[in-house]
């Protein structure tokens, strides 16, 4: 089930800004079993319970991506970038450019060995790179239903590895998505001892946009990301794929509320919910709430995180919906 449901939403393009689809997505899972609102700003929002705002935790829907900045004469497209990716993974890519019309095929090109006189193999800057869609005009581009601010996304390829390793482009954070889908069909039942709120949010990518919106509407005493773990390396210290859910106490933009990463582990512990505790780079929504509540990431390691290949092991993604389960239950 994880896995379909996974394949399903990785698969949805939504970069920041255009996260329709996989907001769709998540509604059509949760309508059956839980009332929803949308905000303003594009956020999804499940709300269970009644009284005290007692915790929120936010997965992002958006990915990074490219937006179609402008056409030239020859009929390629311009793009910017949309979140952190890294120009060495452009070149030679195929994307899917996604239109009010439907998709389209495209290909980042590289100038073949054969041809390149100088043989410098410098990266390339994303801006001296174009997106070819076979058109041979910007006209003909147009009449294929380009247009400036249509996006573009890495074409998609999904694999499981050794049964427990899925590999894909944009786990981050659809993963957490699914987390947090599967945790309110699991709560919806049960008494709560206030008021939780599931919330899907968008931007995160572009400076936690969607969270910063919701900061201005909950004053929970807890806020909790559940986002990816940037995995592995000597900053990462012992956090591997396999061995269970992340307490994300510290990264670039956060040192997490310590005692309740300690509460955290202690009541991953209490449950045999296999955990691990580490540091990373980058920043989580939970950050947009770190003047008003106690805040924490919660995660799931990720191989490869922000390439074509991210990689996670389905026991942590158990483990992490566990944890998220275990903590509506016991956090005081």
């Amino acid at each position: 089930m994880l896995v379909e449901m996974l394949k399903e939403i990785t698969q949805l393009p939504g970069i920041s800004g255009y996260e329709e689809r996989i907001r769709e997505k998540a509604i059509e899972w949760i309508e059956d079993y839980a009332d929803y609102k949308v905000d303003a700003i594009g956020n999804l929002i499940v709300e269970l319970g009644e009284g005290e705002e007692k915790a929120i935790f936010m997965a992002h829907m958006d990915e990074i991506g490219l937006m179609i900045t402008g056409i030239t004469n020859d009929g390629k497209l311009k793009f910017r970038k949309i979140g952190g990716i890294d120009d060495r993974l452009l070149l030679g890519r195929h994307v899917k450019v996604i239109t009010e019309k439907g998709e389209l095929d495209g290909v980042i090109g590289v100038t073949p060995v054969h041809l390149n006189l100088e043989r410098k193999f410098d990266t390339i800057p994303w801006h001296s790179l174009e997106i070819d869609i076979g058109a041979e005009s910007k006209e003909e581009a147009e009449e294929m239903g380009v247009k400036v601010l249509d996006f573009a996304v890495f074409k998609k390829h999904f694999s499981i590895l050794n049964n427990k390793y899925i590999a894909t482009r944009s786990l981050d954070d659809r993963f957490g998505v699914v987390a947090l889908v599967e945790a309110i069909k699991d709560l919806v039942d049960h008494d709560l001892d206030g008021k939780y709120i599931f919330a899907f949010t968008v931007q995160e990518e572009i400076g936690l946009k969607g969270a910063k919106f919701l900061a201005n509407s909950y004053s929970p005493k807890y806020a909790i990301a559940v986002d990816s773990f940037a995995c592995c390396s000597f900053l990462t210290g012992d956090v591997r794929l396999g061995k269970g859910a992340v307490i994300r106490a510290v990264d670039n933009a956060a040192i997490y509320t310590p005692s309740l990463a300690r509460k955290a582990l202690e009541i991953a512990k209490k449950n045999n919910i296999p955990v691990q505790i580490g540091v990373t780079g980058g920043g989580t929504d939970a950050s947009a709430f770190e003047f008003k509540s106690q805040t924490l990431a919660l995660s799931a390691p990720i191989r490869y995180l922000h390439s074509e290949t991210e990689m996670l092991h389905l026991d942590d993604l158990k483990a992490l919906i566990k944890l998220i389960e275990a903590l509506v239950f016991e956090l005081e």
